[in-house]
């Protein structure tokens, strides 16, 4: 451990809360400059709701939120509208603290009225949510999934999720709220730090019992009962590449920030803590996405009267360890240079052979030939398969290791979610016009530069009209309360910016269409600007 830092250059950095170190030229650093701020869960329900705007019914997963103070009055309204829509309906929200951990300051309310706006609500922002009131219950107690999941590179993007997680469990069994247990916490909330205090909390030997257990017991319990496992792990996969894509833009402008393009500088990646509850139809939920999730492996227990001390807890071995390792595993930088090596080899033996196959060619009859060459091929692909067992077990320092936990979802699955990353290509217009290396926020040149270049002020648009957009959306996200260090237009306010002229240029389409071709057709005049200037430049 070093912490007053180190000078010496290292393969790997492992930081214990965020990316703090700009004196790293080289290597891997296990955090990514911004995710803290990121997973705050008031910028996670803005990127989350950004693309619940482009995309409805793909990011049903997350529930309706509203952010305080500044969404108050609309918190209220959006309400009584509801209520007046559905008069049966009676809901209950929880308000979350926007930098709480641990359970901290979190309270459930019937009405808006029964929120706390005392001072603290003005110096501590929070976010309010709709209550899931129907959680899939096992042994009658509520419990929520604590996912690991390895950001390995943002560009290009590459997520692993582990196989194994963590169930942590409430201590009370589970009533619907109503205003008489509407403040029983170990009934309602399944915050480990809350109910490890609760008498009824079960330390246990065995990993599918007790207060905390392996998600994969509960699968297999639930396989018992006859439900879609296989259904219910894709839908968290799902869950968990729609959450990171919703993140990856802002994660991005951070990153040029801290590691402008072009200087010399590390890579990084990051293990997440995905905390997902089930509902009782077995849809997935996403609760919050932590930065720094725990990596402890045992758990503070009364010894003797008056005396306490850490033991081992199993379940967290089990499953915490794996993703310790596993990560390690993957991002070990000897690994490519061993498999390179192997290849290598793999290459000279395989030339050697297509040698003697083609000298064996002219010792043969012609009409023998083509089944000769034929049959040496085959040999030599099962010679590359035999080969591999031998790097594996031989060569490898992986050889006695399990196979990997970590399971890659991205980019095997790009495919299927591609068509989502539309508030990434807006976030590379954004980065492209930022000027100067290493800033977050776009002035008024930038934009004035961006709506140029990309053709889009007209008879209709002036560039009077662009710098009045400008100043009042810049205006209004600056007022909200939101630390700046430095003045001008954030991705989150261009993002709007970028909508709003999406709306104004493509009438009557659905907002992911027009997001779309307003990308495109500035693509499109970019990459002739580029040709033209490359042109210009050879000239």
């Amino acid at each position: 451990q070093f912490p007053f830092g180190r000078r010496l250059p290292c393969d790997i950095y492992w930081h214990g809360v965020s990316f703090h170190d700009n004196d790293i030229f080289s290597g891997q650093v296990n955090k990514f400059p911004g995710m803290t701020e990121m997973v705050r869960k008031i910028t996670l329900s803005r990127a989350v709701r950004t693309m619940q705007d482009l995309f409805p019914l793909e990011y049903n997963f997350y529930p309706r939120s509203w952010i305080l103070p500044e969404e108050f009055s609309l918190f209220v309204d959006e309400v009584r509208m509801m209520k007046d829509g559905d008069p049966g309906w009676k809901p209950t929200f929880i308000v979350k603290p926007d930098g709480g951990c641990q359970g901290d300051g979190i309270y459930l309310i019937k009405d808006p009225s029964d929120i706390r706006l005392t001072g603290s609500i003005q110096s501590r922002p929070a976010v309010v949510q709709e209550y899931i009131c129907k959680p899939l219950l096992v042994d009658k107690l509520k419990f929520d999934i604590r996912l690991y999941v390895l950001l390995k590179s943002l560009e290009p993007l590459e997520i692993y999720i582990a196989k194994d997680g963590l169930s942590r469990f409430c201590t009370e069994p589970y009533q619907e709220p109503t205003l008489k247990n509407l403040h029983q916490v170990f009934m309602h909330l399944t915050n480990y730090s809350l109910n490890i205090h609760s008498g009824n909390f079960i330390h246990s030997d065995s990993v599918s019992t007790g207060s905390k257990r392996t998600f994969s017991s509960i699968l297999c319990k639930l396989s018992s009962r006859g439900a879609d496992v296989k259904k219910l792990w894709s839908d968290i996969i799902s869950l968990v590449i729609k959450t990171i894509i919703a993140l990856t833009p802002e994660l991005k402008v951070y990153y040029q920030s801290d590691i402008p393009a072009g200087k010399p500088g590390p890579t990084c990646f990051q293990i997440l803590g995905f905390d997902i509850l089930l509902m009782k139809n077995l849809k997935p939920m996403l609760l919050e996405v932590n930065a720094n999730p725990s990596m402890r492996i045992e758990h503070e227990q009364e010894l003797s009267p008056g005396v306490f001390g850490n033991v081992p807890s199993p379940v967290d071995e089990e499953v915490k360890v794996a993703v310790i390792r596993d990560t390690l595993r993957l991002v070990d930088p000897q690994k490519k240079k061993r498999k390179d090596d192997h290849f290598e080899r793999q290459h000279i033996e395989s030339y050697k052979n297509k040698i003697n196959v083609r000298y064996n060619y002219f010792l043969c009859y012609r009409c023998q030939a083509s089944e000769h060459i034929s049959e040496a091929g085959e040999e030599l692909l099962d010679t590359g398969r035999a080969d591999r067992p031998r790097y594996d077990s031989a060569e490898s320092p992986e050889a006695d290791l399990p196979s990997l936990c970590l399971k890659q979802v991205f980019p095997k699955y790009a495919k299927q979610f591609s068509y989502l990353r539309l508030v990434d290509r807006v976030a590379a217009l954004f980065i492209r016009f930022l000027g100067v290396k290493g800033t977050t926020k776009l002035g008024p040149t930038g934009f004035r530069t961006f709506i140029r270049n990309c053709k889009l002020s007209n008879s209709s648009f002036s560039m009077a009209s662009v710098d009045i957009l400008y100043i009042d959306i810049t205006r209004r996200w600056n007022s909200m309360g939101i630390e700046h260090k430095e003045s001008g237009m954030c991705l989150q306010a261009f993002v709007e910016a970028f909508f709003c002229l999406a709306q104004k240029k493509y009438k009557s389409l659905p907002l992911h269409e027009q997001v779309t071709l307003l990308i495109e057709f500035c693509e499109y005049h970019l990459a002739a600007l580029d040709e033209k200037r490359l042109v210009c430049g050879r000239g």
